[in-house]
């Protein structure tokens, strides 16, 4: 049931609501008032403190840096223990034809803006997985210690991983050094899988639902690739305006450990698997 306080604290005339899919943890709907539609998504403000205010700050940063549309905020609040997130509302349309070439020059030349460190402004989420994100200058040092390890030792603390699953982890994260090119960071979607875009009435993509963060851009490009792949067309006009590293498809493993490690963490099974044979490399 979506709260009278929590649309009247929206500030917006809202004339009818309904509810609509808002992914694992969150309720969602889509408000009508003063003459358009707007996005609301509500969860827990204790179970998941600041994750809202978390995603607006990720949302505005993204929308300051890269040529596609960015869901525009229009307010966050906490209220009777719910938290919300207000936003403009996206209709859906089929795509142009040059839309995947757009999509990845746009990608190309956001990782292309130059940052100052690997981490980000404060921590944040990934899905409900708090995300670190304390600064550091090296990508293997941050890599290593703010997604890797940390995610490890929660699935070992659930015995869910074995000690030795620990110790495999631990040796991937000492050749890291040697894994990935040496690369300036890059500010990152970092949830970028098929679920958080659309095709907007322009024919051209939105993106949604960050897990903000600057780190190497193959994090992004892996992330795209995890969950079937985004078409050619995307990957080839992202190289053409930002090529990659040599053997950037031997290291979609590397870059996809991390959110394999955060699937684990939420659902389990295959997924666990799937982390145990890419760190069992390296044991």
């Amino acid at each position: 049931m979506l709260s009278q306080d929590i649309l009247q604290d929206c500030g917006i005339a809202v004339t009818r609501h309904e509810a609509v899919h808002g992914g694992d943890i969150n309720k969602a709907y889509c408000l009508y008032g003063n003459g358009q539609k707007y996005f609301l998504k509500i969860n827990n403000a204790e179970r998941y403190s600041g994750m809202f205010e978390k995603e607006a700050r990720g949302l505005q940063a993204l929308a300051q840096n890269i040529h596609l549309t960015v869901p525009a905020v229009i307010k966050f609040g906490s209220l009777q223990g719910e938290q919300y997130l207000l936003m403009e509302w996206i209709d859906t349309s089929p795509a142009k034809k040059d839309c995947w070439q757009n999509f990845g020059a746009a990608l190309a030349l956001l990782h292309k803006k130059p940052a100052t460190y690997f981490g980000w402004i404060e921590d944040n989420f990934i899905g409900s997985v708090v995300q670190c994100n304390h600064q550091q200058t090296e990508w293997h040092l941050f890599y290593g210690e703010c997604r890797i390890l940390p995610l490890v030792k929660h699935l070992v603390d659930a015995g869910v991983f074995s000690k030795n699953d620990m110790i495999a982890a631990e040796a991937f994260c000492k050749r890291l050094e040697q894994l990935f090119p040496v690369e300036p960071p890059a500010l990152l979607h970092g949830d970028l899988w098929s679920g958080n875009y659309m095709i907007t009435t322009s024919g051209y993509a939105a993106i949604f639902d960050p897990a903000v963060y600057c780190g190497h851009r193959e994090m992004d490009i892996g992330m795209t690739k995890l969950f079937g792949g985004f078409a050619p067309y995307f990957y080839n006009a992202y190289n053409e305006a930002y090529p990659l590293e040599k053997d950037w498809q031997q290291r979609l493993p590397y870059t996809q450990l991390y959110p394999l490690l955060v699937h684990s963490l939420l659902f389990g099974g295959n997924y666990v698997a799937t982390v145990k044979e890419i760190m069992g490399q390296f044991h």
